[in-house]
């Protein structure tokens, strides 16, 4: 902790020391940059930092400081409303009292069930009643969400809602990028597997509570697009069920659980053996939950990834790995796939089945060089970031065995600050991209 505080003064010192040799200009452009509402209005700000002339190095300081925070934000339990096309999507947020803009805070999105018997995303049970449903446990800021019948959580609306969630809180609260965590109960249990195979990069972990992964292959659920269990891989989970619950008994959930532990899923799963479908058992597991999470912080620039996807918009990307098209020809390679069940309960027979061609992409940064496997992908991006690798030596990568890229890669001050304005993270900034085709 020490380290990491004195690294974060180094950090704002720096990018103090730079703003003052900065041209002119450079402040109010960044200031705007800072100002934006959403990724969107932050993009448009791009032009004016370009334009003053600022350099990279510069930039990239200030960018790893980040913005400046007010004392000033409310604090406490209050809703949030965001108008869309698809409805009116609410959400209550309860920020400590004692909320500093001095450090980082961690965040718990928790997701609620009853989620087909919800007509519509106003907040349960009326506003400012988050108190009696939020499951209480480390001191931090929670959200939590509104679902319904016509935008239920395994839909890409509400993995884009809980992104834009994410986002303007960010630009309001200083947020711990590395600890934000999504759990969820009953049908938001089962929710929290559906983001993982969807959005892992903004999450540090999942913990489903009275959860199903096997509802979501349940076609009544009309889901759009195709589930990926191989995702799973990238982000730690904690599960409960109880074996008295009449759902989702610990029984039927096992040994799914124990399949993903085996196929390399880091999975920590409790059966609660006086467990219905609900809570009574949180003080019993509180402080467990709470462990486990702050054990499991989110690293930005993982050295394995690997992502598996049915179309190149919006379920294309993993952290540092960006899949841009997908092969018309068969699979060039085959990968271990979570997908299969070889033993136990449905042995035989895929989690989830598949009625479109999927790419995959395996990737395993070692120093400079970076070893792909891909399936399936005829090209791809990798974001390339000074955290992870030294842009003052060359880059190799290896896709399926074979040399494909080679050499040094420029810094882009405009790559950047398009990721900057995309992601609104202090931790997660890249210098370059290095685009990768794949032949056929």
């Amino acid at each position: 902790m020490l380290r990491s505080s004195a690294v974060g003064l180094a950090t704002i010192a720096l990018a103090v020391a730079l703003a003052a040799r900065a041209p002119e200009g450079a402040d109010a452009a960044f200031q705007r940059f800072w100002d934006a509402r959403s990724p969107q209005d932050a993009a448009r700000a791009i032009d004016g930092i370009l334009k003053s002339g600022i350099g990279f190095d510069e930039a990239y300081a200030r960018l790893k400081a980040g913005r400046r925070y007010r004392p000033d934000v409310q604090r406490g339990e209050f809703v949030r409303e965001r108008r869309t096309p698809r409805g009116d999507f609410f959400y209550t947020v309860d920020v400590p009292e004692r909320y500093d803009p001095a450090r980082r805070w961690p965040v718990r999105l928790q997701l609620h069930g009853g989620v087909m018997m919800r007509e519509n995303g106003e907040p349960r049970s009326g506003r400012g009643s988050a108190s009696s449903r939020v499951l209480r446990g480390a001191e931090q800021i929670y959200v939590l969400p509104s679902s319904w019948r016509d935008a239920p959580w395994w839909s890409d609306v509400q993995v884009e809602n809980l992104r834009t969630i994410l986002d303007a809180l960010e630009r309001t609260y200083n947020i711990d990028e590395n600890r934000i965590a999504l759990s969820g109960i009953s049908d938001g249990a089962t929710a929290a597997y559906y983001v993982a195979m969807r959005d892992t990069t903004p999450y540090a972990s999942f913990e489903p509570l009275n959860g199903y992964l096997k509802v979501l292959a349940n076609p009544a659920l009309d889901i759009a697009g195709e589930l990926y269990p191989n995702n799973l891989l990238n982000k730690p989970f904690f599960a409960i069920n109880g074996a008295l619950d009449p759902l989702y008994p610990a029984a039927s959930v096992a040994p799914y659980m124990e399949h993903l532990q085996r196929a390399g899923v880091d999975v920590e799963f409790h059966a609660r053996v006086d467990g219905v479908h609900n809570t009574a058992w949180w003080p019993d597991v509180k402080d467990r939950f709470e462990q486990f999470v702050a054990d499991h912080p989110r690293a930005p620039l993982p050295d394995r990834l690997t992502w598996e996807t049915d179309r190149t918009e919006g379920r294309n990307r993993a952290h540092w790995l960006v899949i841009d098209r997908l092969a018309a020809r068969a699979p060039a390679a085959a990968l271990p796939d979570v997908n299969l069940v070889p033993n136990g309960v449905g042995a035989g027979r895929p989690l989830f089945a598949h009625a479109r061609p999927s790419g995959r992409v395996d990737l395993v940064r070692s120093g400079n060089r970076v070893e792909a496997a891909a399936r399936g992908v005829a090209a791809f991006t990798l974001l390339v970031s000074p955290e992870a690798f030294d842009l003052d030596r060359p880059l190799q990568v290896v896709v399926n065995g074979k040399v494909v890229f080679e050499g040094r890669v420029a810094r882009s001050l405009a790559t950047l600050l398009k990721w900057a304005a995309a992601d609104n993270d202090r931790t997660m900034l890249f210098a370059a991209e290095v685009r990768i085709t794949i032949d056929g």
